[in-house]
């Protein structure tokens, strides 16, 4: 499949979370949660352009200060989306620091708290001392956030506090086939991409579109000349208890997705330890998987306390996942 999206466990499936995802069309990269990350190269670190954070737990958030650290003086802005509380915690921790000389620079973290129906947003400049201005709310629709490439659903599941799922999708493809292109003859040119931004829009009806001095019918060369894919969807969930509604939740926001990192910090043997902690066990991250319709299913965040043994929750998910599936998930590289 055709897709700008590379991700990767930083950590692997032990240790924090923290899942990196180059764009490489874009040649910048979102991540999710912000475990330890002192492993990503600098040159990784500053393609980031958006965090999205599950909860604020240590395991989940401790890497901010790396963050702030490699982008500081960079002058970029930062896009930083949390639950309930996540503007607190984030000016916890920029207030923790001495910012008496940073008043030519041009950093900014643009904070997004989601309640599940709403979004507060908030500016952190760093030019005046990262003191939170401009705050604003406006309601969620379909979409925590989007652009022209990707977009982003989320859903609050329960970890005795507000914890957040994800699930990025990138934007269909169109590309232009060269042998209609010739065969209609016409030459490649600024009206092309006029054209798959019409299409990806949705606003392609009753246009017209100038090609090499003559108006023709811009709907009719899309389906003459663009061929249609489509793009890559990523689903991501850490830490969750195993309620139905958290299950329910789960599955309506990851189905059909093409991967899905989800926890599976227990065994089944130990459902009473992950229903105490709020976690999710590996065979059941598997059967989500499967009710779901995902293509593959990348179990990670195991419990230490299974050192030496993680290739048993691996093996749990995997075979809870593949019982009705044609095909067997392998496991995804984790570095």
């Amino acid at each position: 499949m055709k897709t700008s999206f590379l991700p990767k466990l930083v950590n692997g499936q032990t240790g924090d979370p923290a899942l990196f995802v180059d764009i490489l069309r874009q040649k910048r990269a979102l991540l999710f949660d912000c475990g330890r990350i002192d492993s990503l190269s600098a040159s990784e670190l500053l393609r980031i352009s958006d965090v999205f954070i599950s909860h604020m737990h240590i395991d989940h958030f401790i890497g901010f200060d790396h963050l702030l650290r490699l982008h500081l003086g960079r002058g970029h802005r930062i896009r930083v989306f949390g639950p309930k509380g996540i503007t607190s915690c984030v000016k916890g921790k920029l207030s923790g620091y001495t910012w008496n000389l940073v008043q030519h620079q041009r950093m900014l973290f643009e904070v997004h708290e989601f309640d599940g129906i709403s979004c507060t947003i908030s500016n952190f400049p760093c030019r005046k001392k990262f003191r939170p201005t401009k705050v604003s709310k406006k309601r969620v629709q379909n979409w925590l956030w989007s652009d022209e490439l990707i977009r982003v659903k989320s859903t609050v599941l329960d970890h005795k506090i507000p914890c957040l799922a994800f699930k990025v999708e990138e934007r269909d493809f169109y590309n232009v086939d060269p042998v209609r292109l010739k065969a209609l003859g016409h030459k490649p040119g600024p009206w092309l991409n006029r054209l798959k931004e019409w299409v990806r829009s949705g606003s392609i009806a009753e246009k017209t579109i100038e090609v090499e001095g003559k108006r023709l019918e811009a709907d009719e060369l899309a389906k003459a000349l663009l061929i249609h894919s489509h793009g890559k969807q990523i689903a991501y969930v850490a830490d969750s208890g195993g309620s139905e509604e958290n299950q329910r939740a789960i599955i309506n926001l990851v189905r059909n997705a093409d991967l899905f990192f989800c926890e599976g910090a227990f065994l089944d043997e130990d459902r009473k330890r992950a229903s105490d902690t709020f976690h999710l066990t590996a065979g059941l991250a598997g059967r989500l998987a499967k009710e779901a319709g995902v293509k593959r299913l990348i179990p990670f965040h195991f419990s230490p306390k299974y050192d030496g043994r993680f290739s048993e929750l691996e093996s749990e998910a995997q075979q809870a996942f593949i019982q009705t599936n044609c095909h067997p998930a392998k496991t995804a590289s984790t570095k």
